[in-house]
């Protein structure tokens, strides 16, 4: 194995890909502050659709909600710019994370489950965040960036107060992964979701059925709102309904939300 297969140069990455579009442009840094900061700016230059800004370690990257998000070596960092329609905006949370889920099993065959709305779970664990961001003016869309950020090879315990209730594929399969193999795998999967998007709910039902949180008692924050219930299902835009306690029904988007999954302990 060695170095070889962890190349994550353009050449290894482009080599024989089978994509139209995503990952046909490929920028590469050994270490980057945040992919979605250069993905930006590729996108104000013009930047083709399915272009691919990817780092080897990530020093200042940004979660949801503005948190931190170190990737450290080991983990695989990218930035997807996309030029979609309005209509497919809210459904890129669910072409993204249903992406890793399953280039993940094809790489790994380990069975990954999403957090509502966008971690990827591995036995209950985090092994991958996901951000959408995008420019919108009007009634169109400007750009929209997935970013991903998967915990490759890298044993969480040597990282506990970054990466709590983390952890890595390596550490799930008991061995290293190639990161090129789960890259290339990954690149294919997302625009074989993202082209499926206009042939209906395909995409947003898969999502659902992967999702951990449906059924469970969770605690969710929306901005200075909390709300407390059973998380009841998932609406094709993405939001979640929430039972609460009193019996009314909330309908929360997946915006900037934080869940927290209360049947724990």
């Amino acid at each position: 194995m060695g170095m070889v297969a962890d190349d994550l140069s353009p050449l290894a990455i482009k080599s024989g890909l089978k994509t139209r579009f995503v990952g046909q442009r490929v920028s590469y840094y050994p270490r980057l502050s945040s992919t979605m900061e250069v993905a930006r700016e590729e996108v104000q230059q013009g930047a083709p659709e399915g272009t691919v800004v990817i780092a080897d370690e990530q020093s200042a990257g940004k979660g949801r909600l503005n948190r931190v998000w170190l990737s450290p070596k080991g983990s695989v960092s990218l930035s997807i710019v996309l030029y979609p329609s309005m209509v497919y905006l809210p459904s890129l949370i669910m072409v993204a994370s249903l992406a890793v889920v399953h280039a993940i099993k094809a790489v790994t065959g380990l069975r990954a489950q999403i957090k509502w709305p966008n971690d990827v779970l591995v036995n209950g664990k985090k092994v991958c965040g996901i951000l959408i961001e995008s420019g919108v003016r009007a009634s169109s869309v400007d750009y929209a960036i997935i970013g991903i950020g998967i915990n490759v090879n890298l044993k969480v315990s040597d990282f506990t107060d970054i990466l709590p209730a983390a952890t890595s594929l390596s550490d799930e399969v008991g061995r290293d992964v190639s990161r090129l193999e789960l890259l290339r795998r990954l690149l294919v999967e997302v625009e074989n979701s993202y082209l499926s998007l206009p042939q209906g709910e395909a995409v947003y039902r898969e999502w659902r059925d992967k999702l951990i949180t449906l059924g469970r008692k969770v605690h969710v924050s929306s901005g200075e709102a909390i709300y407390e219930g059973i998380a009841e299902s998932v609406a094709s835009d993405g939001s979640l309904l929430l039972r609460s306690l009193d019996g009314s029904l909330s309908q929360i988007s997946a915006g900037d939300v934080s869940l927290c999954d209360l049947n724990r302990g």
